[in-house]
């Protein structure tokens, strides 16, 4: 992989050497200005360390408060005080610099995409999803689903990879959270003001802005479009918060998974079929439909009416062509975690899809049901998903064993090996989680231009060459950095509640930099067992106390706002600091975002995850956990029962179940002390006469070399592109011809 891939910070100084100092008339203020804006304008600069830098620097106090949004931020600058503050810092060359790098970047032709993936170049993948995680700045996203499809999107961007993404514009996006005194989650959403984001009307191919209109039986919806830049990728994003829908009609996508089932309906046709119309009226002919989850999965129906329409094709031929298209990518390992619609939802809404494409009744449920004759069987999303797709896959190996078994009798004569169902792992998009401190250490370390095989394991294996002292210095000093970052957040958190100052000030005390942290963050479902280390109390308060080998734990995460089992386990956990032995050792931070998660896999010791075996599908908050020198300590679920070696992190348990869950929590919580106990501990605090934890440096070193590749984003999508994208585009890419 020669090809330049992406372009990280740290790596590009060589790059523009030569280049003449700007000349002094491209630094008028206006000048100044516009090229910030032009920065702003593109997310490109959200994995780009050193452009989030330069706008810290303008106002580090204001960038924190206005949630690292450099569109607001430079809201609050004229032209004048720009250019005053950037002769004050010294920032016209790196302001140039980085201006010219994302003009550069932009232009390029010479991509990983050109060489293994050339026919996309004229049949471009349209990428949908309910939810895109890009930046904290941009809060369209709730958790895992939306920061998989920010990573994919921007690591297709690094590969030049041609991709237009699908989503909704979530006007009031996911909840901000706040607990109470009581450790009670509160949900408070906010109006996102649309004239601080990096956004701006889409226009079709008249040059007006889009206005895609969707015919339900009650009459129609319609929308409007945005598109976001994100690198080289383009993010279209539907809005029903329009004049032309009723008062009902216009919060439909005001709020990410809100409302009841007609909602959640209203919200996915107007992603499926709006998308595709969208995507029409600006002239774009796509080549592969990719759906990521279920939820927009009435794309389809919306591509097979275009074929009819357009080339005239009967339905059965215009299904097969569009399923040939499609990618279909499944999340969910839980039967009653995908989306279904009864006869009278799907009769409403779908009713003129179905006369355009001369489908009775009947024959539409059909397409979204196991037994197609079982009129008592609601219609599934992932069922029709699965249906006009011809290349389907699970998010981890275990995953695909799960969905295959889970989706068997789709295939009636088939055995379970035999269903048609592979698995893609996840992976993160290196930029994006890769601290500043640990860029800086690589690019020490490897070899120049190392981050243009980021997706290959060759590169990677130079950190067993890396001096032990200067990765824990450097692990040392983000945990520092993860700990301060803490402490302000419960400081704040206790004085919204209007605690006293005396609760404050302990809140500007917690943990220790020295002692074994370790971090536990994600959705509070229940399946996630949060509590688990909770199981028993005192043992848990023996390992907090201990006087030689103290441990010290970091929680945060969301319940859904109509999931209050999950909130129970919020509040147990959250209570616990009331609890005098394990005061300033346990914390939970509220308001778990992209940026809470950044701080957080950036600088804890241990990452934590402990689901029911096989419910995690995935996961990928570990892998980012790898990319900083952290260590996973995980039951063997998801992405980790393919990656753990016995050398690069810890084990729960040996990966079995029992049939009864009560046995299987119990059996897990003891394995789990038991592996905290003998081996993650005990490992931790063995020095050398230096103070170096040797062999846990060893598997710090041993995690990132066996698993920062193979679990990247990067990665993540040359898979798509290879076993995906290009033969559903009719081509056969390079690696494929060369075997």
């Amino acid at each position: 992989m020669s090809q330049a891939e992406d372009t990280l910070p740290g790596t590009s100084s060589v790059a523009h050497a030569g280049m003449l100092p700007p000349r002094l008339d491209e630094l008028s203020p206006q000048n100044l200005y516009d090229k910030c804006l032009a920065l702003a304008g593109n997310l490109w600069w959200s994995w780009h360390p050193e452009v989030t830098n330069l706008f810290r620097e303008l106002d580090p106090i204001r960038w924190r408060q206005l949630d690292h949004n450099p569109i607001a931020l430079l809201a609050e600058f004229t032209p004048e005080r720009l250019e005053a503050r950037a002769a004050e810092l010294v920032l016209y060359s790196r302001i140039n610099q980085a201006y010219r790098r994302m003009k550069e970047y932009l232009a390029a032709e010479n991509t990983w995409s050109t060489v293994h993936a050339g026919v996309l170049g004229s049949k471009p993948v349209v990428y949908f999803s309910a939810e895109f995680g890009i930046h904290e700045s941009v809060p369209i996203y709730s958790g895992g689903l939306g920061v998989l499809a920010g990573d994919h999107v921007k690591s297709a961007s690094g590969l030049g990879i041609p991709l237009i993404a699908v989503g909704l514009f979530y006007t009031q996006g996911y909840f901000r959270q706040h607990l109470d005194i009581d450790g009670y989650q509160h949900e408070e959403y906010q109006p996102t003001r649309v004239d601080l984001l990096p956004i701006e009307p889409a226009r079709g191919t008249d040059g007006e802005s889009i206005m895609v209109q969707v015919d339900t039986r009650e009459g129609p919806l319609f929308a409007k479009v945005w598109k976001l830049s994100v690198g080289r990728c383009s993010l279209y994003l539907l809005d029903s918060n329009v004049e032309e829908n009723s008062p009902e009609d216009r919060p439909l996508t005001s709020r990410l998974y809100g409302g009841d089932t007609r909602t959640r309906i209203r919200q996915e046709i107007i992603l499926g079929i709006g998308g595709v119309k969208a995507i029409r009226a600006m002239g774009i002919v796509p080549g592969v439909y990719h759906l990521n989850e279920g939820h927009s999965a009435f794309a389809t129906l919306e591509a097979v009416r275009g074929r009819m329409d357009r080339d005239g094709y009967p339905f059965d031929e215009a299904m097969r062509r569009v399923a040939r298209q499609t990618v279909f990518t499944t999340h969910t390992p839980v039967p009653a975690g995908h989306d279904r619609f009864d006869n009278a939802l799907m009769e409403e809404h779908l009713g003129p899809m179905r006369d355009a494409l001369g489908l009775s009744h009947d024959d539409l449920m059909a397409l979204g049901r196991v037994e197609p004759h079982n009129h008592k069987e609601p219609f599934c999303m992932t069922v029709l998903g699965l249906k006009l797709s011809r290349r389907a896959n699970a998010v981890s190996a275990l995953h695909g064993h799960v969905s295959r078994r889970m989706w068997v009798n789709l295939w009636p004569g088939r055995e379970e090996e035999e269903v048609p169902i592979g698995h893609i792992t996840n992976g993160v998009h290196v930029p994006s989680w890769l601290s500043w401190q640990m860029l800086q250490l690589y690019d020490r370390l490897f070899p120049a231009n190392w981050f243009r095989q980021m997706g290959g394991p060759e590169v990677w294996q130079k950190i067993h060459e890396c001096d032990p002292g200067e990765l824990w210095e450097t692990h040392y000093a983000l945990k520092n950095l993860l700990l301060q970052f803490v402490r302000r957040r419960l400081a704040r958190q206790c004085r919204r509640r209007g605690e006293c100052d005396d609760a404050v000030e302990q809140a500007r005390n917690v943990l220790d930099p020295n002692i074994l942290t370790i971090g536990f963050a994600r959705r509070f479902a229940t399946y996630k067992r949060a509590d688990l280390m909770l199981s028993d109390l005192d043992r848990l308060h023996d390992l907090i106390s201990d006087p030689d080998r103290p441990i010290q734990i970091i929680y945060s995460g969301k319940a859904h706002p109509a999931d209050e089992p999950g909130k129970a386990l919020i509040r147990k956990i959250a209570n616990l600091r009331h609890d005098a032995r394990f005061a300033g050792r346990l914390v939970f931070v509220e308001d778990y975002d992209i940026n809470v998660a950044r701080h957080l896999v950036q600088g804890v010791d241990v990452w934590l995850n402990n689901p029911r075996r096989p419910l995690e599908a995935s996961g990928t908050s570990g892998q980012k956990v790898v990319l900083n020198g952290g260590l996973n300590c995980s039951i063997l679920d998801g992405w980790w029962a393919e990656a753990f070696d016995g050398r690069n992190g810890f084990a729960i348990g040996r990966g079995e179940t029992h049939f009864d869950d009560e046995i299987t929590d119990s059996r897990d919580g003891e394995a789990l002390f038991k592996t905290l106990t003998e081996e993650v501990i005990p490992l931790f605090y063995e020095r050398d006469a230096d103070g170096l934890p040797r062999r846990w440096i060893k598997m710090m070193m041993n995690s990132i070399a066996s698993l920062a590749w193979r679990f990247s984003a990067h990665r993540m999508v040359m898979d798509y592109a290879r076993a995906g994208y290009v033969p559903a585009a009719g081509g056969v890419s390079s690696d494929m011809a060369s075997r």
